[in-house]
């Protein structure tokens, strides 16, 4: 795969303005990353700005705490597919999955998947939240869901992706899901790691200065 398709070039920024968001899909279509990475009420704009190119557009659903009703998060998840998004990027809601009330979470999962049927589904568990048999629980039930990708993080908490948690992620998706690393890749060095653990897509607002390093 083309090095800069691992890239969900993104601005998640409660302060983005349109202007934000339309350099940031200019830039997109200039490197020719794999999708740009916005909050939903962006869907329809993002869309706008990328015609004609075939950058997709990833939003985020429940985001970045993941604790509202399932029911709220499958009709933000229509809605952004109604105004364009090829792929979801949802989250979990990390404190029932840490009360173990994994049905709960099996269910959360499902219906986005539900709703965004045809699309490309990741679940972001919030790994730096979680401990090493949350995070094997959460790939099985993202699995059995139905999910395309699992995600280490919103990169709004604590810490974010860390080669360990790939290569763990890896391991326990099994080739039923792909993995996208994210939260604190600003590099290329600690791109080309998560890569080498096994991620199959990145997340960051630092893909230009990624994509420079490299070269």
């Amino acid at each position: 795969m083309k090095f800069n398709k691992y890239f969900d070039h993104t601005n998640l920024k409660p302060d983005a303005t349109k202007e934000d968001i339309r350099k940031l899909c200019d830039e997109a279509k200039q490197y020719d990353f794999a999708s740009v990475c916005v909050n939903g009420i962006y869907t329809a704009f993002a869309k706008e700005c990328l015609s004609g190119s075939d950058v997709k557009i990833c939003v985020v659903v429940g985001f970045p705490l993941g604790a509202m009703s399932t029911e709220a998060k499958a009709f933000e998840t229509k809605k952004a597919v109604e105004d364009g998004a090829d792929e979801i990027d949802m989250v979990i809601p990390v404190g029932l999955l840490k009360d173990g009330e994994y049905d709960a979470v099996y269910t959360d999962i499902k219906a986005v998947r539900d709703a965004c049927e045809g699309k490309v589904l990741k679940v972001i568990f919030e790994n730096c939240l979680l401990t090493e048999n949350e995070i094997i629980k959460a790939c099985e039930l993202s699995v059995k869901a139905g999910a395309d990708y699992v995600k280490t993080s919103t990169g709004f908490s604590t810490g974010g992706a860390t080669v360990g948690d790939v290569a763990l992620m890896k391991s326990h998706v099994d080739g039923h899901c792909k993995v996208k690393a994210a939260g604190g890749i600003r590099d290329y060095n600690t791109a080309a790691a998560m890569i080498d653990a096994g991620a199959d897509r990145l997340g960051t607002s630092a893909t230009i200065k990624i994509i420079s390093g490299r070269e």
